[in-house]
């Protein structure tokens, strides 16, 4: 513990080691990424769904680290796997939760026998888990930005039809609005996501980069823009914060970068209480999720 906040050894760390540095740029490409999307997961209620995808990225990248290619073309391939599954067998909201928990037994059953097969370090199976983001070299930050830029501009392109859709789904499809294709192309939006920030905090607590800001933001505003402002602040906090404070006792990063996120989302709870209370309105045990104003 008496290195935990050795800032004299972070900033050592930092200023000397390229390694560290690109780190610390892939951790803020990840947390704008999760920061945009984030909103409309919550909005769209898909949170658990981001945890379904996580585990079939988790498969992919045992059935990669098992045939010595990437984890992250494994974590890729399986993300985008179950994305389209999901977007496919889950377009009614009926079916979404069962269907989410197939995948998700199925992913995680097949990720332990997968790596149960591997014979390398522990060390690569146990960062499949809680995350790697200190191995990303210049090659791996570069196919991230590039990954996170295509998935930035087809979201700037979908984004009033989607928002509107998620809003109110029959509305939209009353007005013409292509509610089961923007679904499906979300779905596989958040797929790649998903992949990309498993690099930063594993497969296991991925929902803490792509869905705990998000849900923090939306406990102290309605407005999607400010909303999705506070998004990307707080999940850029909880990101590259996370990679700082575990650098000097070298611990895995997701456990700073959770901890962070959920102290975040407590805070916003208090002020959200604090807020409701002097209003006289009652807080709403159901997670509030941002609605277009004015």
């Amino acid at each position: 513990m008496d290195g935990m906040f050795d800032f004299a050894k972070t900033w050592e760390l930092i200023s000397e080691l390229d390694s560290v540095r690109i780190a610390l740029i892939a951790a803020a490409v990840l947390g704008l990424l999760a920061g945009m999307l984030g909103p409309l997961i919550v909005m769209r209620r898909m949170s658990f769904a981001v945890h379904g995808t996580s585990e079939l990225a988790f498969t992919g990248a045992a059935g990669a680290l098992l045939l010595g290619v990437g984890v992250e073309y494994g974590a890729l391939a399986g993300a985008v796997a179950a994305a389209l599954l999901l977007g496919i067998l889950g377009i009614r909201d009926a079916d979404r939760d069962s269907v989410i928990g197939v995948i998700l037994s199925f992913g995680l059953g097949m990720g332990v026998l997968l790596l149960s097969f591997y014979k390398g370090r522990s060390a690569n199976k146990f960062g499949i888990l809680t995350g790697q983001i200190i191995t990303v070299d210049s090659t791996n930050l570069t196919a991230l930005v590039i990954s996170a830029a295509a998935v930035l501009a087809v979201l700037a392109m979908i984004y009033r039809p989607l928002l509107f859709a998620s809003v109110d789904r029959s509305v939209a499809e009353a007005r013409g609005v292509p509610v089961k294709t923007l679904t499906v192309l979300f779905s596989l939006l958040v797929g790649v996501a998903t992949a990309l920030s498993v690099q930063v905090v594993g497969s296991l607590l991925v929902v803490a980069l792509m869905v705990t800001p998000a849900a923090a933001a939306a406990r102290v505003t309605a407005s999607p823009l400010r909303a999705t402002v506070l998004s990307v602040v707080f999940a850029e906090v909880a990101a590259l914060g996370g990679i700082v404070l575990s650098l000097a006792p070298g611990l895995p990063v997701s456990a700073f970068v959770t901890s962070i996120s959920f102290l975040i989302y407590l805070v916003c709870r208090v002020i959200a209480w604090v807020r409701d209370r002097r209003r006289g309105v009652r807080t709403s045990p159901v997670e509030a999720a941002p609605v277009p104003v004015g």
